[in-house]
């Protein structure tokens, strides 16, 4: 194609008069046609004809009028006024409004989160709305989450078992004097000489269900049967011994009385190296105190029952009770309980080594990915136990509205200066979110942490995790008090550095 101009030769008649009007109506009005010639320009340079470019000229009424004439005139038929632009194929698309400005995040709590007393800290902080990321100090990383864990372990069984769940214990009778105790997990099943699970079940109502059903039959042997799960894992080997013999754990078995306590009435109570032999101990006393003939001299044996001829029940409070029981003042054994029975009831077996699988697939359901997480144990107990901070700090998202089920972890969580074992804690600078922060401890002897939602101060809802790993809990828990104040304050508007 070329690019030349054509000469005044080739141009028709009509058109060189046509011209010859044009520039007379410049000269007497030039500064319009000046304004259009310039649109003119711009049609030639897209390959329009000269007669498309002078009808995209302005229409002043004079000028309008003396075209007019002079197209009547030459005999050539008025353009029209507006004529229809055909697009081009390098035309280019209308581009969206843009967004809407966002304010700039400006308080940090980068201070806070840089003290001695945290350790090694990993952290994570999101607005629960919006699901913004607000903060994150190594927030991805996985790690011990000491009691923390009992919040999953929560969910887990709120999901697999349901709220409504109880546990039970039955008894059968195998003849020949033969009657068997059979455990499935309920750790709160009570002796009847206090207990620190109000409403637990008793081996009194037990014994009177058997004598009603027994009448003058004697007892002379008592099974206590605890397979319901293999106890061949009842000790996790990374736990300390001390949690036992101090009594904050108890070796993990399906059938228990008082969660094997020396003192029953108290929560922190030495624990036995055979709580299933106790628990059949214990029935005897009951049979024998409901007047079962013989059973006072009957004896124990410890194994699964080989009868389904059930004469006696009692169930557990409803799993959302245990919930409330054990997250408040985090009670080990409950948790423990709770991920066993979950894991058995979910069709795995019951084993310590079924849990990474048993909670990734019933946390899933919350909306949040598991992939990662390794769960050694229901309590937290275990320094092998890894979940980030980010991984708590979501879930919590779903717990704080109640999504599910899960309001019942929501309502037990300790409250910073009021409840729990968050009870004492917040004081002095940090007093200003007591009331505002709704989250589980954690402590084992290498981390301290801290995990659930702030009500910040900006009336923003943040869910959070805090993990101080290595420091002493003297220096940590106050560490963890100050930053999770500091995050309070800066509310929606943290940022991380």
């Amino acid at each position: 194609m070329s690019d030349q101009q054509p000469s005044s030769k080739s141009v028709p008649a009509r058109l060189r008069g046509a011209a010859s009007s044009l520039r007379r109506s410049v000269a007497r009005r030039p500064v319009p046609w000046i304004a259009g010639g310039l649109v003119g320009v711009l049609v030639l340079g897209s390959g329009a004809s000269f007669a498309v470019a002078a009808a995209t000229m302005p229409s002043h009424p004079s000028a309008a009028t003396a075209s007019a004439t002079t197209a009547a005139q030459s005999g050539t038929p008025r353009a029209s006024a507006t004529p229809t632009a055909t697009p081009t194929a390098d035309a280019r698309a209308v581009p969206e409004a843009p967004a809407g400005p966002t304010a700039l995040r400006t308080c940090t709590i980068d201070a806070a989160a840089s003290a001695a007393g945290l350790g090694s800290f990993e952290g994570f902080v999101m607005d629960a709305a919006s699901g913004e990321t607000l903060f994150s100090r190594n927030g991805e990383e996985a790690a011990q989450t000491g009691s923390v864990m009992k919040t999953l372990t929560s969910a887990t069984a709120l999901a697999v078992l349901g709220g409504d769940h109880r546990i039970p214990t039955t008894v059968t009778r195998e003849g020949d004097g033969t009657v068997a105790l059979v455990g499935h997990g309920d750790a709160t099943l009570s002796a009847g000489n206090g207990t620190v699970y109000p409403g637990a079940p008793t081996l009194a109502q037990l014994a009177q269900q058997v004598k009603a059903a027994l009448g003058d039959a004697p007892v002379t042997t008592i099974v206590a049967d605890d397979s319901y799960w293999d106890d061949a894992d009842a000790w996790d080997p990374t736990w300390p011994e001390s949690e036992r013999t101090i009594g904050y754990q108890p070796r993990v078995t399906a059938l228990m009385v008082d969660g094997d306590r020396a003192n029953p009435a108290a929560a922190t109570s030495p624990r036995s190296t055979d709580p299933v032999g106790r628990a059949g101990a214990a029935f005897r006393t009951a049979l024998a105190n409901a007047g079962v003939v013989g059973a006072g001299s009957a004896q124990v044996v410890q194994r699964a029952t080989t009868s389904t001829d059930q004469i006696a029940s009692v169930s557990s409070q409803p799993v959302s009770t245990l919930i409330g029981q054990m997250i408040p003042n985090s009670d080990n054994t409950l948790a423990e309980m709770l991920a066993r029975v979950s894991s058995k009831e979910s069709g795995a077996g019951g084993s310590a080594a079924s849990l990474t699988g048993v909670y990734q697939k019933a946390l899933a359901g919350y909306g949040v990915d598991p992939t990662g997480i390794t769960i050694k144990d229901g309590s937290g107990e275990s320094a092998a136990n890894a979940v980030s901070p980010s991984f708590v700090a979501h879930l919590m998202v779903a717990v704080a509205a109640g999504e599910k089920g899960l309001g019942v972890l929501s309502e037990s969580l300790p409250v910073a200066g009021v409840s729990g074992t968050l009870a004492s804690r917040f004081t002095g600078d940090n007093a200003v979110a007591r009331g505002k922060v709704h989250a589980k401890t954690g402590w084992i002897d290498s981390a301290n942490t801290l995990g659930g939602y702030i009500d910040a101060a900006d009336g923003r809802r943040l869910t959070f995790a805090f993990y101080a790993i290595g420091s002493s809990r003297a220096a940590a828990l106050p560490a963890l008090d100050a930053v999770t104040a500091a995050t309070f304050r800066c509310g929606g508007n943290l940022t991380s550095s």
